[in-house]
């Protein structure tokens, strides 16, 4: 199971007015995603990210039946929800806790705001969607009540299809969030610029 490891940047928490959640991808750290907050709009935000143990938050492809990725996905799952909850303890309202994730950490993110819908500040997932070997729409139920949420991702990617991008937003459209889905043609497993740009307009602004 994960044990619980946040770091942080940026702004303490009791001096912000919004928080920054970022999970990093399959063999990062915490401190890679962290590094992000050079070319983002945050320099008024607190940033946290929690660190996976053994610097994976499941084992095999998002693409794989979910029960061949448990129990660390659901222990995954835990890691955010209770850090979600303990910002909220804080003081501080959902609408202004924030998301980011980059590959598999873009999974989790997508996933968790997905099952445990409520009005976010915004989320920034480059390169993800949700998780599963197929989807079942009623399996993610609740309104997200507007939150904007950016997909960015590549044609082709090794990891993630086109396709579950595209259901993944359509997902999520349906739960009310404001879904803005950019696909790049041939560009690399990374995050580009061109998608930094559309997270600073569209979701740190």
């Amino acid at each position: 199971m994960h044990t619980k490891d946040i770091q942080s940047a940026g702004k303490g928490i009791n001096e912000a007015e919004k928080i920054l959640i970022m999970l990093h991808g399959r063999g990062a750290r915490a401190e890679d995603i962290l590094a992000m907050r050079g070319h983002l709009n945050v320099e008024e935000y607190a940033l946290v990210a929690p660190q996976a143990t053994n610097n994976s938050w499941y084992p095999k492809s998002f693409m794989a039946p979910t029960s061949e990725n448990e129990p660390w996905l659901s222990s995954a799952l835990d890691v955010v929800k209770e850090l979600v909850e303990q910002i909220k303890d804080q003081g501080v309202p959902t609408d202004h806790i924030y998301f980011l994730g980059f590959s598999q950490g873009a999974c989790l993110t997508l996933e968790y705001v997905t099952r445990y819908p409520e009005k976010f500040g915004g989320v920034a997932a480059f390169t993800g969607g949700l998780i599963g070997d197929h989807l079942d729409q009623d399996k993610y139920s609740g309104d997200l009540q507007g939150t904007p949420v950016f997909i960015g991702s590549g044609n082709p990617d090794e990891h993630v299809p086109v396709e579950r991008v595209q259901q993944t937003g359509d997902i999520m459209n349906k739960m009310n969030a404001s879904v803005r889905v950019e696909i790049y043609d041939n560009r690399p497993h990374t995050i580009s610029q061109e998608e930094i740009e559309q997270a600073n307009k569209l979701i740190f602004k």
